[in-house]
This record gives C-alpha cells, structure tokens and sequence, in this order.
C-alpha cells in the first residue's frame, strides 16, 4: 500500500477508531476479563453482537446528522423539548465525575504496576492517576485536534497490536475459538455475564462525541454517510477483535478484583506462560487501551458540555464546530481533569465511585436509542431517504429492548451490593 493510499484510509477510519478506543475502558477490559475466567471461549459471540448494537446506534447518530446538519444532542434539545435539557445536565454531569474517576484510577493503578516505585499501591495509583490526568490536559490544550488525533493512533496501534499478539501467543484452541464465535450459547449460570458482556463494548455517552471527530473531519452532508459507515464498521470490527483477544487471555484462569486490578492480575498471571517480556507486552497494551480513553474523554465530553450550553444560551441552531477556545470548554475540560480527583484520596471507598458509575451508564443505551427511533423516523426531519428503514427499526427496537433490560439489571445488581437487605 503505497503511503497516499495509507493516508486516504487513515482519513476514512480515524473517527470511528477514535470514538472505539475511546469507549474501551478500565469497565470494558474488566468484564471481558471476568467473562473469559468465568465462561471460556463459549461466549465469544456475544462480542460481536455488542459490537454490532453499538454499531447500529452510531450508524444512526451519524446519518441524523448528516441529513440535518445537526449533532443529535442538537436535534433532541430542539426538537424534543425542554425535558432533555433537565434529564441531560444532570447525567452529564454524574456521568462525568464516575466516569473521571474511574479512568484516573485505572490510569493510577496500570501505570503503578509497570512503575513500582511506591510501597504502597494505593499511592501509586493516586500520584500517578493525577499525573495521567494533568498529561491529558495538556495534549489536549497543547496542539488541539491533530495532535490529540495522532497520540490517540499511536495508543490504538499499541493497544491492538499488544493484546491481540498476547492471545495469539497464548496458542488458544481454534476449533474452541470458532466454535464459541460461530456458535451462540450462553453457559449455565453465565447469563449475567454474557449479558453484560454484550452490553459493555465500546462504550456508553461517549459515542456522542463522533459526532464532534466528523465535524472536524469535514464530513457534513449526507454524501458522507458511506464514509461514516465504512469507519464505524472498521472501528467496531476492531473493537470486536480487541474484546475477542481479551477473553481469549483470561479464558482458563482464575482471577479475581475489579477494574483495572483484575488487569493487573492477569498480567502477572500471563507472567507464568509469556514470561516478564509478555506480562510487559500485555500491561502496555492494556495501559494504552486506559489512556487512550482517558484522552478521548477529556478532549471530547467538553466538546458535548460547551454545545449544551450554546443551545441553552441562544435556543436556536448555529451550525458549525465547538470552539475549543471557548469558556464553557476550557472551564468543563478543568473540571473533568481536577474534580474526580476527589475519589482517588485515601477513605474514600472507590467500590462504591464504580458501583454508582455502573447505574450511570447502564440507561444511556436505551435513552439513545428511543431517540434514534423518533427523530430518525421522521421523514419531515431527515428526509424520506434517510430515515430509518423496517429493518433498521427492528434492530432499533431489539437494541432498546436489549440495553433496557441490562440496564436494569444492572440497576438491581448494583442497588443489591450497595445496600444488602
């Protein structure tokens, strides 16, 4: 492939590799992790469906907006009412502060076990947490989209390529890997964890953002729309593969802990197979899959707060992209770099930061898609050609229907360790 080519492609699938790295979180490497100590390779499908659900929903933010010229935060303020604006800031902000925390943490706790230099683990993870926030701020203010867009390749390419060759060297059984990838079935007891598995690729309130990457990318009509598709087929064909390598890693061993200490725990696990060279090769990879979403989220969620405050300042549509320079950004993204920090300190219970993050998340699936299906369904707002089609509308509904009974599961599990009867 010549090096224009390479260009060209690289143009087509950035946005989408960025909102998919982006929704790869400490959350997402942990129940993939969980899921293939628990279930094995049998589960392997239930990747690939996730990935297509998110698929679908992303497909459809995009073609709104290419048809409309609006982003869908845009379109659902104006068009559906001022009840979105009440609903939407709140969890915007909930969402943010969990969210924050948790991607410090996991950043804090990575970083410490490839750099041990403290005694105690729970200073490491704070220091280190903070340092990872302060240097997402400053590559995010440093050299604005361009240079947060090729950081984010090199951590896309490192994560990738790290884990994927980590499972490979595993030597997993092939015939168990196909036969759990080609043939769906849920293992006794493994609902929970397929279902959750399911629901947690590639991300939650994040896939907004691709809305902001392809207006930076100049795409802003509806000639677009293939592009769109063939860069979020790209990105969660990639997402998909990423998840598929992380059960593949943790199918036949016994881990336990959350979140980013689970990945810590497989990497010294894969130490006793790989040796030290691939307990290196699986933390970098996992600690650039962290970071890359740590980045993602500190350059893109100010781009949705600023946008809200726009439309809540002036009511009526301007066209055009968020300025970065802009009080409402610099003053969201300080926010989001500084105020989580509150949960890193010590006595703070942080089970209870990812618990309540979990409820957080769990409804913003299915609030998506009842959007989708009402403002792309009118043929008076995207036009007879770009509205949702029967089939689209079926998948739509299966996804609401599907992200809506996780969310609530995910509500009562979380409600149920949180306050026991």
């Amino acid at each position: 492939m010549t090096g224009s080519r390479r260009l060209r492609l690289l143009a087509v699938i950035g946005p989408g590799l960025l909102v998919a790295a982006t929704g790869v979180g400490a959350g997402d490497l942990a129940t993939a992790g969980f899921a293939g100590s628990e279930l094995g390779m049998a589960v392997l499908w239930a990747v690939v469906v996730g990935a297509f659900l998110k698929f679908v929903l992303n497909e459809g933010l995009a073609r709104w907006q290419l048809a409309t010229g609006q982003t869908l935060l845009e379109g659902a303020v104006l068009r559906l009412g001022k009840a979105v604006r009440w609903v939407f800031l709140p969890y915007l902000l909930l969402w943010t502060f969990f969210v924050g925390s948790a991607l410090m943490s996991a950043c804090g706790v990575a970083t410490h076990a490839m750099f041990p230099v403290f005694d105690d683990a729970n200073q490491g993870k704070l220091v280190f947490g903070i340092i990872s926030s302060v240097a997402g701020v400053a590559l995010v203010r440093a050299g604005g989209f361009k240079l947060f867009e090729k950081v984010m390749s090199v951590c896309i390419v490192v994560m990738f390529v790290t884990v994927i060759a980590t499972a490979i060297l595993l030597k997993p059984d092939w015939i168990a890997f196909f036969r759990g990838l080609f043939v769906p079935r849920i293992p006794e007891g493994g609902l929970n964890w397929t279902v959750a598995l399911m629901g947690g690729v590639g991300g939650t309130l994040t896939v907004l953002c691709y809305g902001y990457w392809i207006r930076e990318k100049g795409r802003d009509t509806v000639e677009h729309l293939k592009t769109c598709r063939i860069d979020l087929a790209v990105a969660y064909g990639g997402t998909a593969l990423f998840g598929l390598a992380m059960i593949v890693i943790a199918s036949g061993i016994e881990v336990e802990g959350k979140g980013a200490k689970l990945i810590v725990q497989l990497a010294d696990t894969l130490e006793h197979s790989l040796g030290k060279v691939g307990r290196w090769v699986f933390l970098i990879g996992a600690w650039a899959a962290l970071f890359s979403s740590l980045l993602g989220v500190w350059q893109a969620v100010p781009y949705i707060f600023a946008d809200f405050v726009r439309l809540s300042r002036d009511n009526r549509h301007s066209q055009g992209e968020v300025d970065t320079r802009s009080f409402a950004y610099r003053a969201y993204l300080a926010a989001i770099a500084g105020v989580p920090m509150i949960a890193l300190l010590p006595g703070v219970d942080f089970s209870k930061v990812q618990k309540f993050y979990a409820i957080i998340g769990a409804w913003f699936m299915p609030l998506l898609a009842i959007a989708l299906l009402i403002m792309n369904g009118k043929a008076a707002w995207v036009g007879r050609e770009n509205r949702n089609r029967l089939l689209t509308t079926l998948i739509l509904l299966i996804t609401l229907g599907f992200f809506a009974w996780t969310g609530w599961m995910t509500v009562a599990k979380t409600v149920q360790d949180l306050w026991p009867k």
